[in-house]
């Protein structure tokens, strides 16, 4: 299906992956009236893991932000099957939780963060401009960098 925010993908050059099947007891989004919650969505391609390690240890802010980056492309992917193909349906973005596997006295999970939300606005333009929480952990699943999950309203 294309519309609108396929040709914005087209433009920027971004083919979204295919969504991830959950790996334990979970869904990988739940839709409740006009909102979409996606579960967490590490930086996954292919079926492979592509960014792994703390930020502030092996990892830069940049690597973080790359990471963070896939996750939300990851997130759109499963925004994507909840509203049937057509991402036109996608009112805004309307909050982004990033959770970054950061060393001790790291504390820029913000900027990390901004790899997600930056490709957000990136393609949902004025839409895709959320509310958002970084957080810095200890560990995440698979030793992964970040991890990303979003709310979004839909038609």
């Amino acid at each position: 299906m294309s519309g609108k925010i396929e040709a914005r993908l087209a433009e920027l050059g971004i083919t979204l992956p295919v969504p991830a099947v959950p790996v334990a007891n979970y869904v990988p989004y739940a839709v409740t009236g006009n909102l979409v919650y996606t579960s967490g969505q590490v930086p996954v391609a292919d079926g492979a893991v592509v960014w792994k390690g703390k930020v502030g240890g092996e990892r830069s802010i940049e690597d973080g932000a790359a990471a963070a980056r896939l996750c939300a492309l990851n997130c759109i992917a499963q925004l994507k099957a909840a509203c049937g193909g057509d991402l036109d349906r996608v009112k805004r973005i309307v909050k982004v939780v990033i959770f970054v596997s950061s060393a001790a006295g790291f504390n820029g999970q913000p900027q990390v963060g901004n790899g997600a939300s930056d490709v957000l606005v990136d393609i949902f333009g004025d839409a895709g401009k959320h509310a958002r929480s970084a957080v810095g952990v200890n560990e995440l699943p698979l030793d992964v960098t970040a991890e990303v999950e979003i709310v979004a309203e839909i038609a």
